[in-house]
């Protein structure tokens, strides 16, 4: 895999302050040890890399099965068709979490909600600022 199939990795990345975080807590265990810049720099283009091979591979998956959208079983099979059959346990349950804690968290009210008021109550008070809108517009000098 090239990085002329997908336009070079140049615009890739991922942000260094969360890898260098994520890399501390691992270290945290062993206090001798350090983690030098540019190790961390070749981290993030492996990671990188990792991420375009099985994102490209779930890709084909779903284009075979014609479909637009890459669902977490297209990624299952991807990494079982790369070999990394062994992460998708934790994968599997990760994606188990995300999909719980979207079910229970609270649905953001909207406006309309948030106003309090009837919908017959906003439209008769978009109307009136219409009109006080249009009656300023008349009354201003031509």
């Amino acid at each position: 895999m090239s990085d002329r199939e997908f336009g070079g990795n140049d615009d890739l990345s991922l942000p260094k302050a969360t890898v260098g975080k994520i890399i501390s807590e691992i270290l945290q265990s062993d206090p001798g040890v350090t983690f030098a810049k540019d190790t961390r720099d070749l981290l993030i283009e492996c990671c990188v890399e990792f991420i375009t091979l099985i994102s490209s591979e779930a890709n084909e998956i779903a284009e075979k099965e014609a479909k637009k959208t890459i669902a977490c079983e297209h990624v299952k099979a991807a990494l079982e068709e790369l070999d990394f059959g062994n992460y998708v346990p934790a994968i599997l349950e990760v994606a188990a979490d995300y999909k719980k804690q979207q079910a229970s968290r609270e649905k953001k009210q909207t406006k309309i909600e948030q106003s309090g008021m009837t919908e017959e109550e906003l439209i008769r008070q978009q109307q009136e600022l219409f009109r006080s809108a249009t009656d300023k517009f008349n009354a201003a000098p031509q």
